[in-house]
């Protein structure tokens, strides 16, 4: 089954106060890293850009074999990827959608969301248990024991997520709409690792994980 990758890296971190995506993290850029681990887990791989940061990022990207389409992205989250969508192959069996700021998650993270595709999955999203406490603002504890936190990359029988993404809705994890389109979304175990950097703090975490050679995160 032919597998190709939607790397987003179209946000303006707003609430990190600049592009994210385009910090150092060790010896290279946080999306350098996500797209490490979609190349080795994909066939192709496209990376959904803000207009503003194409030409830098293109000139910069190199001219290897596995060098990704770039395109550029949307309004939202779901226009990134509906613009990502536009230059997978129609022969891709398996599109995985992945948020540049996750940048330690791994090839074998990918490999487990495909599988579950593969398996028989309309969606398969990585999962972490939940580990503080909710609590209602109107009052009341929600049980954690059916809860988990959900990450990216996620993967998806391709025809699944472009009926999904019809009508050009908007949600903030694109298994949202699959799902409210009637597919079915399995959850695997996801990687306490794999954050999503969204403020300075979340960037020096990543950073420590990365200096560490006890980590696991692979350089």
């Amino acid at each position: 089954m032919s597998v190709w990758s939607v790397v987003v890296a179209a946000g303006s971190g707003s609430r990190f106060g600049g592009p994210k995506q385009l910090e150092r993290l060790g010896d290279r850029r946080v999306l350098d890293w996500s797209l490490a681990a979609a190349e080795q887990a994909s066939d192709g791989v496209v990376l959904v850009v803000a207009a503003e940061h194409r030409a830098e990022i293109e000139a910069t990207l190199g001219c290897s074999q596995s060098r990704p389409v770039v395109v550029t992205g949307g309004a939202t989250r779901s226009a990134s990827v509906r613009c990502g969508l536009t230059a997978v192959p129609p022969s891709a069996d398996v599109v995985v959608v992945h948020d540049a700021a996750r940048p330690l998650a791994s090839p074998a993270l990918f490999a487990r969301v495909v599988d579950a595709v593969r398996a028989g999955a309309d969606a398969a999203v990585p999962g972490v248990p939940v580990v503080d406490t909710i609590r209602r603002r109107s009052g009341g504890v929600v049980s954690r024991d059916e809860l988990v936190a959900v990450q990216t990359p996620q993967a998806f029988r391709a025809e699944a997520l472009r009926a999904a993404h019809r009508g050009e809705p908007n949600a903030t994890d694109d298994a949202t709409l699959v799902e409210a389109a009637g597919g079915k979304v399995v959850v695997v175990p996801g990687d306490p690792v794999n954050r999503k950097i969204t403020d300075p703090s979340d960037l020096a975490i990543a950073r420590a994980l990365v200096d560490d050679p006890d980590s696991g995160v692979k350089r």
